[in-house]
């Protein structure tokens, strides 16, 4: 399976070297000297690189055959992408790889269906579950342990116990009710915002990190 590991960003200095937008949690292994990358668009590659350091906080990569800036600025926003082992499970039992987890089936402890994982958001706090209901409608499920109590890959499920209002707008409905019958009601309209994800090789984890 093929798994989208970085973006290729500026370059920087003038011997070849490039910045490295990071679209997967295990680097070192993904993106260290010696590893060959498939690319898109496919003509840039494949890619093989031949050093890796962090500078200022930025992954800075070489591949070989690109010596100077000229060369460097020319993988502008290539992606790079490796071939993982479909099978392969992050080293921590609370991580999964996105592609493990699209398409599971999201149900409440009694086995109630709420919908099922078209998305993974990766956000600098938590990972999103963006969760498509029978109806159609989305709804964003934060993969923290209390309330996805269980993934279950055999069974292809993830288990859910939310709190009250995050699958269920009634009691939100009720209350603008009581707020129209007291003629305060303000009125407001909840916003929901589209969750994107990086749909690279990233490991969401329970605990939000």
């Amino acid at each position: 399976m093929q798994l989208v590991v970085g973006r290729v960003g500026r370059a920087h200095g003038i011997k070849g070297e490039v910045t490295v937008e990071v679209r997967t949690d295990e680097p070192e292994l993904r993106l260290g000297p010696g590893a060959v990358l498939a690319t898109e668009p496919a003509q840039a590659g494949p890619l093989r690189i031949e050093t890796g350091r962090v500078h200022s906080g930025r992954l800075l990569l070489r591949f070989e055959g690109v010596r100077d800036r000229t060369g460097a600025e020319a993988l502008r926003n290539v992606l790079l992408i490796a071939e993982v082992d479909p099978e392969e499970l992050p080293e921590d039992p609370e991580e999964f790889y996105d592609h493990q987890l699209m398409d599971l089936d999201v149900v409440l402890a009694d086995g109630t269906e709420v919908g099922r994982i078209t998305e993974i958001s990766h956000l600098p706090s938590q990972d999103l579950f963006i969760v498509e209901r029978p109806d159609g409608s989305e709804v964003m499920i934060p993969f923290v342990a209390e309330i996805v109590t269980e993934i279950d890959l055999e069974e292809q499920r993830a288990v859910i116990d939310p709190p009250p209002g995050l699958i269920d707008d009634r009691a939100e409905i009720a209350s603008s009710r009581d707020d129209s019958a007291g003629e305060d009601a303000s009125g407001g309209e909840g916003a929901s915002g589209d969750g994107g994800t990086s749909g690279g090789d990233h490991a969401s984890g329970k605990d939000g990190g």
